[in-house]
């Protein structure tokens, strides 16, 4: 449920965060704000949330730092919400390891729509469904990877560190292993939402991949660039 959920917003501006805060209780969310960085961390420390909403342009550390900081430290879901549209603006949000970015002024059902999408991504494994039974676990070069665990480990039991976003375009190449997919069903697998040209969102996430992933990132052996139509994940059961 909803109300399970708690929403950290992260905005310098008192009327973007009174009108995301309002949006998000009206759907049963439990909803924090906080105007910078430092806010945000006290809140965190007494309070987890389950994703932050997290401006870039913020008094003292922006939103670019704090990314960093929170991916580093917890698998938090955190979606960038800022006016910036520029497309390096984007691409340097992900590569830090955001899940998403919705820019300023936004739709509240699309920004619902992310919020609800990075949750599920995010999910703990308490969320979800028990396993049936023990599912064959999928070769992805030198990795192992449980579909029903969603985890990335080796022979040695260490695991990959892997944002959700990260792992969810993961699962999709997996799910679909063997088989070139276009960015257009791999952003709309992953995020729900179409490709629009320029679009470097699905790219920066595979470049994040490899280089946890392949032995040379810069000659990948197991996600493979496919010309002209997207990439494909070449794997087999373990």
């Amino acid at each position: 449920m909803n109300a399970d959920k708690h929403i950290l917003v992260v905005d310098d501006e008192p009327e973007m965060c009174e009108a995301i805060e309002e949006y998000l209780q009206l759907r049963g969310f439990r909803v924090s704000v906080a105007g910078d960085g430092a806010a945000m961390k006290a809140i965190l420390a007494s309070d987890p949330a389950d994703l932050v909403l997290l401006d870039l342009t913020l008094p003292g550390e922006d939103g670019i730092e704090l990314t960093r900081q929170l991916k580093a430290s917890s698998p938090i879901g955190v979606i960038i919400v800022s006016a910036h549209s520029d497309s390096e603006d984007r691409v340097l949000g992900l590569e830090t390891g955001a899940d998403d970015y919705v820019v300023k002024p936004f739709n509240f059902r699309e920004l619902l729509a992310r919020i609800n999408s990075v949750l599920r991504r995010s999910g703990s494994a308490g969320d979800r469904p028990p396993a049936s039974g023990p599912a064959p676990l999928v070769a992805v070069g030198a990795w192992l990877f449980d579909p029903v665990k969603q985890t990335l480990s080796k022979t040695d039991g260490s695991e990959a560190e892997l944002s959700s976003g990260e792992l969810d375009l993961l699962r999709i190449l997996v799910e679909n292993a063997n088989r070139p997919l276009s960015r257009d069903e791999l952003l709309e697998k992953s995020v729900h939402r179409d490709w629009e040209p320029f679009d470097r969102s699905i790219d920066v996430k595979i470049a994040r991949l490899r280089r946890k992933i392949e032995v040379n990132p810069a000659k990948p052996q197991v996600i493979k660039t496919v010309r002209s139509v997207g990439y494909v994940l070449i794997s087999h059961p373990a």
